[in-house]
């Protein structure tokens, strides 16, 4: 019966509940660490501690930025798996001037419910504080549950009286300025793009598929045959890797060992086909030639608009054999030296909204 229960308790009493609880604690029961200093504070709430690695590059990619850009401060992760023991710590521990970031990512809508779940709460729990939600895509369906979402996110966002959420591509740019009229909205790169992984450069053989296999995967299985079939002609070995390793509540050496490796393996390959937005991001940032196809959302596309120009990254919209052969032909052997310092004037919006 007690489980029973808990399985009808809908998650948003279970985390008021936890909270309660939480709060009651002193500063020494929490799992995180008092430090005794004078620096202002970055926190980052939702760091990725699970085996998403693009959600990993971005959490590291965020954590760098602040890093460079802010030496002064002292940058903190709240990993997501401790979300609520996040929130009752930092309410304990804040200053006035200490400023609340969130990851960026493609999960703000309806389709992680709960992810967006513990970002409301977070937006929620600290309106004295200056909140920056890094860039991201926003996408809530346009039937009653997401419609329904999406007052309960617009409900709590707007209600904050220093709130940044930042777009990484135009639709996202376009939903915030028509539903969020009371925040600040600006419109940036996914900021692992700020990263440069490119040195040193290695020799290169084979190719990687590197292709979704959830619910935001759109190529159908006799295409992914296609495509398999085209690669085992024109290279000498074809392997296979994911951007997703599996797991939660992994430790920071093993997450970030994890993510270079696979940065590694990029830039010893001559080609990688990939329809995750953060394969695109990778192959760019490693200088790797690729193929890019469309997953069922908007986000692969629109956040090619950043790197279009870019000669080893190839869109493929058009799925005949033909097209798909001259997209290879066209990156194949590309030889590219990523240029970050331009790159990164992109992001001034971020930094002038944290100073400002």
């Amino acid at each position: 019966m007690i489980s029973y229960i808990k399985k009808i308790i809908p998650l948003s009493w279970k985390t008021k509940l936890i909270l309660f609880s939480l709060n009651k604690k002193s500063v020494s029961d929490f799992s995180f660490k008092v430090l005794n200093n004078k620096k202002r504070r970055i926190f980052i709430f939702l760091a990725a501690d699970y085996g998403n690695l693009g959600d990993v590059a971005i959490t590291y990619a965020q954590h760098k930025f602040l890093n460079i850009f802010f030496p002064e401060c002292l940058v903190t992760e709240i990993p997501i798996s401790k979300t609520l023991e996040g929130i009752a710590f930092v309410k304990k521990t804040i200053k006035p001037n200490d400023i609340i970031t969130t990851v960026g990512g493609g999960n703000m809508g309806d389709l992680y419910a709960s992810i967006e779940l513990y970002r409301r709460l977070v937006i929620a729990n600290f309106h004295k504080n200056q909140i920056i939600s890094f860039p991201q895509t926003i996408d809530f369906k346009d039937d009653k549950k997401g419609i329904r979402a999406l007052n309960k996110t617009v409900k709590t966002y707007s209600k904050h009286p220093n709130l940044t959420l930042i777009a990484r591509e135009h639709k996202s740019f376009d939903f915030y300025t028509v539903n969020f009229p009371k925040n600040k909205i600006i419109l940036t790169p996914d900021i692992v793009l700020s990263q440069n992984q490119s040195i040193p450069q290695t020799n290169r053989n084979g190719a990687i598929i590197c292709l979704r296999n959830d619910k935001e995967k759109k190529l159908t299985n006799i295409q992914e045959v296609t495509l398999v079939n085209l690669l085992k002609n024109e290279f000498s070995t074809v392997t296979n890797r994911d951007t997703h390793i599996g797991g939660q509540g992994l430790g920071l050496k093993n997450r970030v060992g994890s993510l270079k490796l696979i940065w590694s393996d990029f830039k010893k390959s001559e080609l990688v086909i990939t329809d995750r937005l953060h394969g695109m991001i990778f192959c760019y940032i490693t200088g790797t030639p690729a193929l890019v196809f469309l997953n069922n959302n908007h986000k692969v596309k629109s956040s090619y608009f950043w790197i279009n120009n870019a000669a080893h990254i190839k869109l493929v919209e058009d799925l005949s054999e033909i097209s798909i052969k001259k997209a290879l032909q066209e990156v194949k052997g590309t030889q590219t030296e990523i240029e970050t310092k331009s790159f990164l004037k992109k992001y001034q919006p971020i930094i002038d909204a944290i100073k400002n």
